[in-house]
């Protein structure tokens, strides 16, 4: 039996479909191991001229992403291994944004923080109705600034400003379906994987140039995120070093 007390991140391929699973014990959260491999491997599928659709997807039947780890976050002594560690999300954004490849994502429970983010980066979200959302980063003292240039793009300066400001309380699904996070949502679990099976088999038999160019034409705007995205981990990397991000963090891990 494999040891998993770590995490891990997979990919499967099969007929042209990439599957691409992570999972973290601690609420499939995302320390930076995980945002490293998550990282590489979104990368290297899109690489592989065998891909043609990638499914982003967490592995359980509880959370979809509890968001950025919060033992790793206690840890951080100095700005420069804070920047390091939220560069792992902007990794992780910049890698769907670059990738040739669409990038479905299978949200089956609930995103929350860094899981938003990577809801909002994915080309094309499907959820259950149990998928809800919550942008939590201001409520421990930082703000959602890596994620927030994915959220804001895919929800609008409003709907982004609402989670972003109301830090401690979820928005349903069907908020953000109304809101452009997720294009479709299901009752069930098993109705979610057969729409994404279904969109992915449709994709997978579509022309690989086209759905490329696609690709370039629904991200266009986004160029200079490598600088932005570097310049707001910055901002989260000293953040977090405030007594307040540390309190609110105890705090937070002892419910």
């Amino acid at each position: 039996m494999k040891d998993h007390s770590n995490g891990y991140v997979t990919t499967e391929l099969d007929h042209g479909i990439a599957t691409i699973e992570f999972f973290h014990p601690a609420s499939n959260s995302l320390p930076g191991h995980i945002l490293h491999s998550l990282a590489a491997a979104i990368d290297k599928a899109g690489q592989d001229e065998r891909v043609k659709v990638i499914v982003l997807r967490s592995a359980g039947e509880g959370a979809f992403c509890a968001g950025a780890s919060f033992d790793e976050l206690i840890a951080i002594n100095d700005e420069a291994d804070g920047k390091k560690f939220f560069l792992g999300f902007a990794h992780v954004i910049n890698a769907i944004r670059k990738s040739h490849k669409f990038v479905i994502g299978r949200v089956h429970g609930k995103a929350v923080g860094g899981g938003v983010g990577l809801a909002s980066a994915c080309d094309y979200t499907i959820a259950t109705e149990s998928a809800s959302v919550k942008l939590s980063e201001l409520a421990v003292g930082i703000g959602p600034f890596v994620v927030g240039p994915a959220v804001e793009r895919k929800m609008g300066t409003s709907s982004f400003s609402q989670l972003a400001m109301d830090a401690t309380e979820w928005r349903s699904a069907e908020w953000a379906k109304k809101h452009s996070l997720y294009s479709e949502i299901y009752k069930t679990v098993a109705e979610l994987d057969d729409a994404i099976q279904h969109l992915a088999d449709k994709l997978a038999h579509s022309n690989p140039e086209a759905m490329a160019m696609l690709k370039k034409v629904f991200w266009k705007g986004t160029e200079h995120w490598d600088s932005l995205l570097d310049e707001r981990a910055g901002m989260s990397g000293k953040l977090v070093l405030s007594a307040f991000t540390k309190h609110a963090i105890e705090k937070f891990k002892k419910k």
